[in-house]
C-alpha cells in the first residue's frame, strides 16, 4: 500500500480530491520501470489537472503530478537498474498517465532521464518542468543568435517557475534581464535572482496601437501570451526572437505581420513535453552545471502531499512565487 492523491470526476463533471492509501496493483503496468517516488512539484498544468480543468486528464480516477524524481525499485529495461536515480518530466505524465503525486509510480523507460551528477532528486524537482523549459528556451534563443552583448532580454511572468529560473540562468550567462511582473511586492526577490530591472505588467499592457514601436529587447522568454506577446513583438530588436513557453494571459493574440517583415523577428515555440531524449539529457546537464544552489534554495518552498490541493488552486490564481517541491513521503 502507498499514499497517492486521487482525483475523481463526478456525474455533474465536478472533481473530488483525496489522499488515499492504494495498492500497487492499481498502478499502470505497461511501463518497464517501477519507481519509489521521492519528490514531485507543482506546475501550472498540475493546477489544471487537480481541478479538472483544461481537458488534460482523460480517464478517472487519476493520480496527477506531471513531474517526479526518485529511485528505481524494479526494471525490465537494461538502461535502468534498481537503485538508479531518475527524473520524469513531459510525455503527458500526470495527464494521460498516472503521475508523481504518489509514493510509487510505473513509467516507460523511454520517458525517463538519469539524474545528472551534481543534482539531488529534490533539486531536480526544484527545477522541474518549469526550469527545464526555461533552459530549453534559452538554448533555442541562443541558437537563433541571441547573445549578452545585444541588449536587455525580457522575461514575462518572472515571478513564476519558468520566469524565476530563466532570470537566474540568463543573469549567470551575462545577460541583462528585464523582469515583468504584476506583483510589486516581489521586486526585491527578482533582483535577488539576477534581474537588472523590474518592468510592471501595466507598463507592458499599455499598447500604443502602433504596428511598430521602438526597439527595446534582444530577446524574450514569454510565459504570458495574449496581448502581452503581441506588444512585445513590436518592441523586439532587428532579427531578435521571442521564445513562447506559455499562455497564462490567453492563447489568442492580435498582431500584424509588420514586425516580421520589417524587423525579421521570430517566434520560437518551446515544447518540453515531447522533447527528445538526447536534448533532455543535454538540457538537464546544463541545469546541473549552471544552477546556483543557493539561489535554487531561495526560490524553492517545500510542501507535503497534503498541501498540494491548495497549492493547485494558488498556482492557477498566480499566487505562487518561485517553485514548490512536494515531498511525497511527508
Amino acid at each position: 500500500m502507498f499514499k497517492a492523491i486521487i482525483v475523481d470526476r463526478l456525474e455533474d463533471k465536478s472533481v473530488t480530491l483525496a489522499i488515499d492509501e492504494i495498492s500497487e496493483d492499481r498502478l499502470p503496468n505497461d511501463g518497464e520501470v517501477d519507481i519509489a517516488v521521492e519528490y514531485s512539484t507543482v506546475n501550472y498544468k498540475d493546477g489544471l489537472c487537480l481541478n479538472g480543468l483544461g481537458g488534460l486528464v482523460r480517464n478517472y480516477p487519476h493520480v496527477p503530478g506531471i513531474d517526479f524524481a526518485g529511485e528505481v525499485s524494479a526494471s525490465t529495461d537494461d538502461r535502468y537498474a534498481v537503485g538508479d536515480k531518475i527524473i520524469m518530466t513531459g510525455w503527458r505524465g500526470g495527464e494521460v498517465r498516472w503521475g508523481g503525486y504518489a509514493q510509487k509510480a510505473n513509467q516507460k523507460a523511454d520517458h525517463l532521464v538519469p539524474l545528472p551528477k551534481g543534482l539531488t532528486t529534490r533539486e531536480a524537482m526544484a527545477i522541474g518542468t518549469a526550469g527545464f523549459t526555461a533552459m530549453q528556451a534559452i538554448m533555442r534563443l541562443e541558437e537563433a543568435g541571441m547573445s549578452p552583448d545585444q541588449g536587455e532580454v525580457l522575461v514575462t511572468g518572472a515571478g513564476g517557475g519558468v520566469g524565476s529560473v530563466a532570470t537566474i540562468i540568463l543573469a549567470g550567462r551575462g545577460y541583462q534581464v528585464a523582469a515583468v511582473t504584476g506583483r510589486a511586492e516581489i521586486g526585491d526577490y527578482l533582483t535577488g535572482l539576477g534581474a537588472s530591472r523590474i518592468v510592471t505588467r501595466d507598463e507592458m499592457m499599455d499598447d500604443s496601437g502602433k504596428v511598430l514601436e521602438s526597439s527595446q529587447w534582444a530577446g524574450c522568454i514569454d510565459s504570458v501570451g495574449g496581448a502581452m506577446l503581441a506588444r512585445i513583438l513590436k518592441q523586439l530588436n532587428y532579427g531578435a526572437s521571442l521564445a513562447s513557453v506559455g499562455n497564462a494571459g490567453g492563447a489568442a493574440f492580435n498582431a500584424t505581420v509588420i514586425p516580421f517583415l520589417l524587423r525579421g523577428v521570430n517566434i520560437l515555440g518551446i515544447d518540453s513535453v515531447n522533447c527528445p531524449f538526447d536534448q533532455r539529457v543535454k538540457i538537464w546537464g546544463a541545469l546541473a552545471a549552471e544552477m546556483p544552489k543557493h539561489l535554487l534554495d531561495e526560490l524553492t518552498n517545500d510542501i507535503a502531499l497534503s498541501d498540494v490541493p491548495a497549492a493547485g488552486k494558488e498556482i492557477l490564481d498566480g499566487a505562487v512565487k518561485g517553485r514548490l517541491v512536494v515531498d511525497v513521503n511527508r
